[in-house]
């Protein structure tokens, strides 16, 4: 005797009846209306089709041993100019080294005659005029590894007002011996994301005449009130203030646990003002101290640390240690990263931050060439919030925030001590010749490999 099943378990058969035979079947867009091409036949690789992770088509590129083969499937979907659509796929490559440099995916905007078209938005900083305006390239990113190797690549765009096409390609270049292969491709109007604002603030202040750490600590607490009326979501404080603002100390004397007495306080602070706050101090771990980045969450705790990386002379010769880290962390408004003044000096501390995803650098620091502060930011796409206690009359590094361009959009000096900025995470900056070059990064970054041996 068959027992009857309840509607919904009927319907949940249905419905995954109706997934699998869709899981099946190729869907057109990704099977004959796509098209091998190459930049020169005697570069041009293997391609082919393949089954994706839901049984779709996989459309495959594959290179011999030869070295620079470059090769990409392609398709031209209609847009109406104006809209906002999203590109989705599942990528999986075998045997690619680089895969975020040789497996890319391009969506290039023209007109109906394949022309580039003109961006709506004006450039950003202005230079290289007489190519101003044009729509560059967008490029999708890549996701985390998942089951079996697959990783998502995503992008949501804004098609220009003048497109009236948008020229999807999925590449495979520079990968002897290689394979990649594309599954599940979408490129479908949507809705614009909503605006990731966050408002970064700088004090530039240094404790004075304090007796202990904790003295030097309370000094803040009126600043950062301040900073909180002005509705900030970050503050950014300065280098080693509990050593700064002590007379006299030593490293070692004013060095203290992570979570300790210093990191207690400012918690306490940003819990109470529900923002997060960005403090330079001297850890103790055991035997050792290093000079840290600690940023405080609005819960009290402590949402991230980082140790500085490259150390001065003094520091080093006083038997400070070195980090090797360089870790990012996530906030409710966005993913920051943590330098420490001399690490200003070097590209490779904040490249590194922003290889990792970094989109806002808290740089508590005491004294830096402002114009390296500029590069940091301008070179990375990213927002640098300094934090300094020098004389700004002696050039000595800035309490700013620096926007992608390298501007400093907001201030603090002796006078006005708490400066706020308000910025739009989800806003790219596009410019002149490149676009939107934070979304080349990854594509477009030399490959850093082993260095070579003193001889």
């Amino acid at each position: 005797m068959h027992r009857r099943l309840p509607w919904p378990a009927y319907l949940s058969m249905i419905l995954l009846a109706a997934a699998t035979c869709a899981a099946s079947e190729p869907r057109p867009e990704q099977d004959a209306l796509w098209e091998p091409a190459s930049p020169r036949e005697e570069l041009k690789p293997k391609f082919g089709r393949g089954v994706g992770p839901l049984g779709y088509t996989a459309l495959t590129i594959e290179h011999d041993a030869r070295q620079g083969l470059d090769g990409y499937w392609r398709q031209s979907f209609s847009v109406v100019g104006g809209t906002w659509y999203k590109f989705h796929c599942v990528r999986k490559t075998e045997n690619v080294e680089y895969p975020r440099r040789s497996a890319l995916v391009r969506i290039v905007w023209t007109d109906d005659a394949g022309r580039k078209v003109k961006r709506d938005a004006p450039p950003g900083n202005g230079y290289a005029p007489e190519i101003a305006g044009n729509a560059e390239a967008e490029h999708p990113q890549d996701g985390p590894i998942g089951k079996n190797g697959w990783c998502s690549v995503d992008g949501t765009f804004a098609a220009p007002k003048a497109a009236t096409r948008a020229l999807v390609e999925l590449h495979l270049q520079w990968a002897p011996g290689g394979k990649v292969s594309y599954s599940e491709v979408e490129f479908a109007e949507t809705t614009a994301p909503p605006p990731r604002v966050v408002r970064l603030a700088t004090i530039h202040y240094q404790p004075r005449g304090a007796k202990s750490p904790a003295e030097a600590c309370k000094q803040f607490a009126p600043l950062i009130a301040e900073a909180a009326q002005q509705r900030a979501d970050l503050v950014v404080l300065g280098e080693t203030i509990t050593y700064a603002g002590v007379a006299g100390a030593k490293y070692e004397d004013v060095a203290e646990t992570v979570p300790g007495p210093s990191t207690e306080y400012f918690g306490a602070l940003a819990k109470e003002h529900d923002l997060y706050i960005c403090v330079g101090l001297y850890e103790r771990a055991e035997h050792l101290i290093y000079n840290v980045a600690v940023l405080l969450g609005p819960d009290g705790r402590i949402a991230g640390k980082y140790r500085k990386v490259a150390l001065p002379r003094d520091e080093f010769a006083a038997g400070v240690a070195p980090g090797d880290e360089y870790p990012v962390f996530e906030t409710r408004f966005g993913r920051v990263g943590m330098m420490v003044c001399y690490d200003g000096f070097f590209p490779e501390v904040a490249r590194q931050l922003s290889n990792n995803g970094a989109e806002i650098i808290a740089w508590p620091v005491w004294g830096c060439n402002p114009l390296l502060a500029q590069a940091r930011a301008c070179e990375n796409h990213v927002y640098v919030v300094s934090s300094t206690f020098s004389d700004p009359q002696r050039n000595w590094m800035r309490s700013a925030v620096y926007d992608h361009e390298g501007k400093a959009i907001a201030v603090a000096d002796d006078k006005t001590k708490v400066a706020v900025a308000e910025v739009d995470l989800q806003k790219p900056l596009n410019w002149n010749s490149l676009g939107d070059f934070k979304a080349e990064l990854p594509r477009h970054r030399p490959v850093w490999k082993p260095e070579p041996t003193a001889k």
